[in-house]
């Protein structure tokens, strides 16, 4: 009993350093996504240049998640991949402050997401291990909790310092703002030190697993959940589309946009502990609720009513606490810990490529038919709801493996 008492305070020991791990990573790279677009631009690179790096990078990060997830389960190397990942993750972003031309800045962008994809299958099992003992879905919300801290701070760390060297010029002042992310970038791999001291081996952490051993191939849950989750994915536009909807029709004004992008932030947050504590309660019938009011969002947030655009953005962010928590929860309590790298790496894959292809149609929709795009989003987002109704269903008969 005693062994199991010290077992979990070293688990929640741990889940606080990782999640300070996040938070400052995020400061950084979150810092650096609020400027790079126009820093881009100042160092000559084209709008569509800009345009087609910041998705061809994301697309190549999730899918090079798929080849370092496998890696990971075979070699079991989870600390090895996390420290490869997030030392090129962060440091490369300071190195932005060296460049002068769009060229090498470019690389530098694509850099940064290949360390993501190296780290994210190891990170994410890792905090799956924790989870065997704290609880997946808390374990994944409270990760995702001060993982938007970061992702709050790190623009707000990157604006002051943009007005504090504006004088110096703007292209300088860009350059100041890369330079001074090398702060939380430290701190992240220091913390992430400390953490590796005190739990070298993460994986003794995890429970004996109530799922059997299987190729991913053979878990028809599993591919289930995934066909879901591309559907939801699909169905999700980025927020920059709101964003761009609000603005040319006129309907808040600029300043009030990032606000609008603030609290789908805050409620994702929010929402992630609050249905991470849920998935601790009812398992898989915790997902439907998310996925359900989410499903809402391309009604009301392309919508010509402030109220209803509130809404969607509460809906919008209300989705994304969801995937950035229990669905990565869910993944713990379907694929045995042997395999579970993998499994993330599947994941991240389906829904990265999913989203960004569904980004892509949904924005062509907006050009011709706003009608037909609420619709579309609407019927997917409810499909898939229907499939996660139809998954709970499945597992709360204990046929996860059938």
């Amino acid at each position: 009993m005693k062994a199991k008492a010290e077992k979990y305070r070293i688990a929640l020991i741990f889940l606080f350093l990782m999640g300070l791990v996040s938070l400052f990573s995020d400061i950084t790279y979150e810092g650096m996504r609020s400027i790079i677009g126009p820093y881009l631009g100042l160092l000559g690179a084209s709008a569509f240049l800009v345009s087609f790096v910041a998705g061809f990078s994301e697309l190549f990060g999730y899918g090079m998640r798929l080849v370092f997830g496998r890696v990971v389960d075979k070699t079991k190397k989870y600390w090895l991949f996390t420290f490869i990942g997030y030392v090129m993750n962060l440091l490369v972003i300071p190195t932005l402050a060296l460049t002068n031309h769009w060229v090498p800045a470019i690389v530098l962008v694509v850099l940064e997401r290949l360390g993501k994809a190296i780290r994210k299958p190891s990170k994410d099992t890792i905090t799956s291990f924790v989870g065997g003992q704290l609880g997946y879905g808390k374990t994944f919300a409270i990760e995702e909790f001060l993982d938007q801290i970061g992702a709050t701070v790190g623009p707000l760390f990157v604006s002051f310092a943009i007005s504090r060297n504006v004088t110096s010029g703007t292209l300088q002042a860009y350059k100041t703002s890369f330079a001074l992310l090398a702060f939380p970038a430290l701190i992240t791999l220091g913390v992430l030190t400390i953490a590796r001291l005190i739990v070298p081996s993460p994986e003794r952490l995890e429970k004996t697993s109530e799922v059997k051993a299987q190729t991913l191939g053979e878990n028809k849950a599993l591919k289930l959940y995934l066909f879901a989750i591309s559907l939801f994915a699909f169905s999700f536009a980025d927020f920059a589309l709101i964003g761009y909807h609000v603005q040319s029709e006129r309907i808040f004004s600029a300043s009030t946009i990032p606000l609008l992008y603030a609290s789908a932030m805050a409620i994702d947050a929010l929402s992630a502990l609050l249905f991470g504590w849920m998935f601790d309660k009812r398992g898989f019938n915790a997902m439907v609720v998310p996925v359900f009011l989410s499903a809402f969002y391309g009604i009301l947030s392309f919508s010509s009513t402030k109220g209803m655009i509130w809404l969607g953005v509460l809906a919008w962010g209300i989705g994304m606490g969801a995937q950035e928590s229990i669905f990565k929860a869910a993944i713990a309590k379907l694929v045995a810990k042997e395999l579970r790298a993998t499994a993330y790496g599947v994941y991240n894959t389906v829904f990265g490529v999913s989203w960004f292809l569904g980004s892509a149609f949904i924005g062509l929709l907006y050009e011709h038919n706003i009608v037909v795009l609420r619709l579309v989003t609407l019927i997917l987002g409810l499909a898939s709801f229907g499939i996660f109704y139809a998954l709970s269903f499945k597992t709360s008969k204990k046929s996860l493996n059938g």
